[in-house]
């Protein structure tokens, strides 16, 4: 790696714009505000992917979808998400976090135009990859943005804002759903459902130019005195220089640029398994088989196309309240251990969904017919419990340890292949989902994911760290010189 020096003064750049009011807020309240504005990209990642489930309902007859092109457009968004999270995590490393975002909010806003009008499954998968480019860009941008915005003691708390933000898109997602088939009803009400989208995508765009750069991203440019003007913003008086110091330091250890080449340093090579080990772990629970074919689901098992979308409102509602309680905990339990009970959770779960399947239910002339009344709700049971397991531990676990555990330097890239990983697992299991409901049956198709689940736990047991309690810095330092953190 050869070492450059960014030559430039902070006189000599574009100063950024201030938010009007910013100085009159007490530093925490502002950083709050900033979390917020950024994490409408997650509001739009949660409901971009959420609002599918609804439309794929009467999507299918007026595009004539299949099990497999059922299941292509709804994993096209992901093939999208992939590849987004990889540009998206370079363009966050080499342009900054802000200007990103801007460019991201421009791409969901063309994307959920392009899909609402789409003509046909081939402009549909076309403007899902567009929409998919986005999500995944958000995906790997906006956590990292919030974790160095962030004091220590508040990143748990504000970088999971935006898991609580995607599953509210998700639950918005699943309230318009329901509330637009129930104004209007029948053939074309699913292009509705996927251009309310435009409205947050807006909104980000408008917010990002409000709100500052990243300083850990000046720093990491030799910017040092703009990186210390937005500190000064974003923290208490007394807490600016110590924290400016560790900043400097840690930007100072390495005065290369980041790049791909440094997965040749074994300590990096290591957090970007550890990352892409943790984003399967999130993905192979096959949670977004819940939140995207919940009213396929319960369509299988006897439910009304209705009854299925208010049904699957509950996915939403549970989503959210399990989310604020993985804040809380969060910010009084160890991270390793809210991940390791919530793998035991979900698997459990899953192998009861799969149960319910087998005990409640019969076969007739190739239907689904509840043994019991109410059948239908039993599975629907089972499904909120795996989401309180997952939304509650897993996910906002996940995404908080992939904010902090890598290198400043590296930071957009790493999360950008640990979020590749994460979609690309996503894409495979969404794409496999419904053949496997329509070949082998809920029961065999959830008992499936539950074995695959309980192996899972040897790795999380194995190879995951603790992060609870230390700067962003303090983590770099330990992880290069070989700690396990």
């Amino acid at each position: 790696m050869t070492a450059q020096s960014s030559g430039r003064t902070p006189s000599s750049q574009t100063p950024q714009p201030r938010a009007a009011s910013s100085q009159k807020r007490p530093p925490e309240k502002y950083v709050t505000v900033v979390a917020t504005i950024a994490t409408l990209g997650g509001l739009l990642f949660g409901y971009d992917t959420g609002v599918i489930s609804g439309a794929l309902l009467f999507m299918s007859d007026d595009l004539g979808l299949t099990p497999f092109t059922e299941g292509l457009v709804t994993s096209s968004l992901l093939v999208g998400a992939a590849l987004g999270a990889l540009l998206g995590g370079r363009l966050a490393d080499a342009y900054g976090r802000r200007r990103t975002l801007l460019g991201l909010a421009v791409v969901f806003a063309i994307g959920s135009l392009g899909t609402a009008l789409a003509p046909d499954v081939s402009t549909m998968v076309v403007f899902r990859v567009v929409l998919g480019l986005a999500v995944g860009g958000a995906s790997s941008t906006v956590p990292v943005y919030i974790a160095e915005m962030s004091p220590a003691r508040r990143r748990g708390r504000l970088v999971t804002q935006n898991d609580l933000m995607i599953v509210t898109g998700q639950l918005l997602a699943y309230v318009s759903n329901a509330g637009i088939d129930a104004v209007w009803g029948g053939h074309g009400t699913w292009r509705w459902m996927l251009a309310i989208a435009t409205v947050p995508a807006v909104a980000l765009w408008v917010g990002m130019l409000l709100v500052p750069e990243s300083p850990r991203w000046y720093a990491s440019k030799g910017r040092f005195g703009e990186a210390l003007d937005v500190l000064r913003r974003v923290r208490a008086a007394g807490d600016v220089d110590a924290e400016m110091e560790q900043i400097r330091q840690t930007a100072t250890a390495d005065t290369s640029a980041g790049s791909l080449r440094d997965l040749a340093v074994p300590w990096v090579r290591r957090l970007v398994l550890l990352g892409m080990l943790l984003a399967v772990i999130q993905q192979i629970t096959g949670v977004n088989t819940i939140m995207y074919y919940a009213p396929t689901i319960l369509r299988t098992t006897g439910l009304g196309d209705s009854a299925a979308l208010t049904a699957t409102i509950a996915n939403g509602v549970v989503s959210v309240l399990a989310t604020i309680v993985g804040m809380i905990l969060l910010g009084r339990a160890r991270r390793r251990r809210m991940l390791l009970v919530g793998q035991a959770g979900i698997t459990a779960s899953l192998a009861l969904v799969g149960l319910s399947f087998a005990l409640f239910f019969h076969e007739v002339d190739g239907a689904l017919v509840g043994n019991v009344p109410g059948a239908s709700y039993v599975v629907l049971f089972f499904m909120l419990t795996f989401l309180c397991f997952q939304q509650g531990s897993i996910s906002p676990v996940t995404w908080l340890m992939l904010s902090e555990i890598f290198p400043m330097k590296l930071r957009g890239i790493g999360l950008g292949l640990a979020a590749f990983a994460n979609w690309t697992i996503n894409f495979g299991v969404t794409l496999a989902f419904p053949v496997l409901l329509s070949a082998i049956g809920g029961t065999w198709t959830f008992a499936l994911f539950a074995c695959v689940n309980l192996a899972m736990i040897v790795p999380a047991l194995r190879f995951v760290p603790e992060t609870k309690g230390r700067t962003l810095e303090q983590l770099e330092a330990g992880f290069r010189g070989g700690q396990s953190a």
